[in-house]
């Protein structure tokens, strides 16, 4: 996505793009609290290990963790790793409800950022990767850079 290089990038799952292969992607707002979108903005939020499940006619962020902004003014009652539900049109909530009932496809986020005021979570659907294939996308990531060694030597 080319408009990100200007927008703030507060979190992103890197392994995400190591362990599946991303067929799709799509933008979607999160429904969050003021003190978590303070949080959020100052870089304490992780989405290592999370991802995007249907219920109820609505899609939710599971495992996404936000750190207090300031913890000994955070509500007692606060849950860093509660559901936070996604904000999407209901064309894509339908779009993705089948895409999530295919077998062997999952929807999971890649990265939160900011879209003029408001905060973004990019979403994709993808497709896990066996063992084999990741293997190979080393291999050429490592031939790859032997040869740029070996052309920038010469």
């Amino acid at each position: 996505m080319q408009y990100l290089k200007y927008m703030a990038l507060f979190a992103e799952n890197r392994k995400a793009r190591f362990e599946f292969e991303i067929l799709e992607t799509l933008e979607a707002g999160l429904e969050l609290f003021g003190f978590e979108v303070k949080a959020v903005r100052n870089h304490k939020m992780s989405l290592e290990g999370s991802y995007v499940f249907p219920k109820r006619g609505d899609f939710y962020l599971v495992g996404a963790t936000i750190a207090p902004y300031q913890p000994k003014n955070t509500p007692k009652d606060y849950e860093q790793a509660r559901e936070r539900r996604l904000l999407l049109h209901k064309k894509e909530i339908n779009y993705l409800i089948g895409k999530a009932t295919t077998k062997g496809l999952t929807i999971l986020p890649l990265r939160v950022y900011t879209k003029g005021a408001r905060i973004k979570l990019e979403i994709a659907v993808a497709r896990r990767l066996k063992k084999h294939d990741r293997r190979e996308r080393i291999k050429e990531r490592e031939d790859k850079r032997k040869i740029e060694r070996t052309l920038k030597e010469l």
